[in-house]
């Protein structure tokens, strides 16, 4: 026993000089950077002098210094930035659904402005703008090498005004121009309908508006359908949808799953971290639901189809996403203006980090591009196959059914027509309908 007390004793003071000694360099090293720091921020003063004395032209020191802070962030990654006073301001109105502008959602990659989605009946919406496209010009000045903020300050103005946008888009031999005219963009965060014996739930963005839109629109339609027996399940369309609030995200997941983890979210320091998990309560009582998502579903979209894909609560169909997974956290600065800063890195219930590699869909549906005289050839080619034994002359009539029966075909007869009528308009929805078609007829 005393032989292990006093090596218990040497270890601990071994440790100790161990300890003195590595803890004199780091020391010494700490104090070298502090000195470099201190050093470069000499440097960046006396710029800063410089440019006020001998700059071409006078310039104001706020302006230099706003500048000099936002180049700071925005070199951190493309989601970091200053938010002057109005900004600040602007993105508080967004957070609750209305604001002005294009409509668009974008980002920056390798110094391009990309968009990460048109919103939903908005001005560039109308205008043909979709995901994945590259705006090069604005109104003829070019984007390369401008900043994030200041290439979206190009694109703000006032109501009514005309922005022209040039386009770069994947599949187009040449860039082209489109003209916008802005407006004020008033969002409705989440439109519900019915489509054939589906319940489409469209969420355009997570703000506010949100999860009232999502469940007082799922609740009516519902009703109106007869009960939840009327009904096959839920389509969640999050397609060219650009996130928002990630308090939204987690209650919109939350509305549809009973228990488990939601989303993590981990920062620097592993005591940062947090979890977040379902409360009790499936808005529609286990009903199938398949999420439809693409490139342009980013953030707190991919947070919401990551957490019903891992539960095995949803069907995931379309396209891989956006892949924007990490955590923005908005900090006030003094004089109104606030800083957007990047925090954390967020992950699915399975431990997935979907930053720059998007959620990948259960099953891959791409939607096709139609030719523009695709129309007239497939209504040619649609009046060929459907000739059918009724159309040939003198053809037997079919008088064994009663009117109930002959009344129920026709009736089927139209939702599948219906059917092949959405898939002209929109495969994948159509495609995410057929599903839970299948889904409801292989139940006992």
């Amino acid at each position: 026993m005393k032989k292990h007390i006093v090596a218990g004793i040497v270890g601990v003071t071994a440790g100790l000089l161990a300890s003195t000694q590595v803890a004199a360099p780091l020391l010494a090293q700490d104090s070298g950077r502090n000195a470099n720091v201190y050093e470069q921020l000499d440097l960046f003063g006396d710029i800063f002098e410089r440019i006020r004395a001998q700059y071409v032209e006078d310039v104001e020191p706020s302006e230099l210094i706003e500048a000099a802070i936002d180049g700071m962030l925005t070199s951190l990654d493309p989601h970091s930035s200053y938010l002057s006073p109005d900004d600040a301001a602007q993105m508080r109105v967004q957070t609750r659904g209305e604001f002005g502008g294009l409509g668009i959602e974008v980002t920056q990659e390798e110094g391009f402005v990309k968009v990460v989605s048109p919103m939903d009946g908005t001005p560039a919406d109308e205008a043909g703008v979709e995901a994945g496209d590259f705006i090069s010009h604005v109104d003829g000045e070019s984007l390369l090498g401008l900043t994030l903020d200041e290439a979206v300050d190009l694109m703000r103005g006032p109501v009514g005004s005309e922005i022209v946008v040039t386009i770069v888009r994947e599949g187009e031999t040449e860039p082209f121009d489109v003209s916008i005219i802005r407006d004020t963009i008033k969002l409705t965060a989440a439109r519900v309908r019915t489509q054939g014996k589906a319940v489409v739930a469209r969420v355009t963005t997570f703000n506010d508006q949100t999860t009232p839109n999502l469940t007082e629109g799922l609740e009516k339609q519902i009703e109106e359908a007869g009960g939840l027996d009327k009904i096959d399940g839920v389509v969640l369309d999050l397609r060219n949808n650009p996130g928002g609030l990630l308090t939204q995200a987690i209650k919109v997941a939350d509305a549809f799953l009973e228990k488990g983890e939601i989303v993590s979210t981990r920062g620097r320091n592993p005591e940062d971290g947090e979890r977040f998990n379902a409360t009790e309560g499936d808005i529609i009582n286990g009903k199938p639901i398949v999420v439809l998502i693409n490139g342009g579903s980013a953030s707190a979209s991919e947070i919401v189809a990551g957490a019903l894909q891992d539960h095995r609560r949803a069907i995931v169909v379309g396209t891989k996403s956006f892949g924007k997974g990490s955590v923005q956290t908005v900090m006030p600065l003094r004089g109104d203006g606030a800083m957007r800063l990047t925090t954390a890195r967020y992950y699915t219930p399975s431990g997935r980090s979907i930053q720059a590699l998007g959620v990948s869909p259960d099953i891959v549906v791409a939607q096709p591009r139609r030719a523009p005289d695709a129309e007239e050839e497939e209504e040619t080619s649609s009046a060929r196959r459907n000739r059918s034994e009724a159309d040939l002359r003198g053809a037997l009539n079919n008088d064994s059914l009663t009117e109930d029966e002959v009344r129920q075909i026709e009736e089927e007869r139209e939702a599948a027509d219906a059917a092949a009528k959405l898939r002209d308009e929109d495969y994948q929805l159509a495609y995410a309908v057929d599903i839970l078609k299948g889904l409801v007829a292989l139940k006992p």
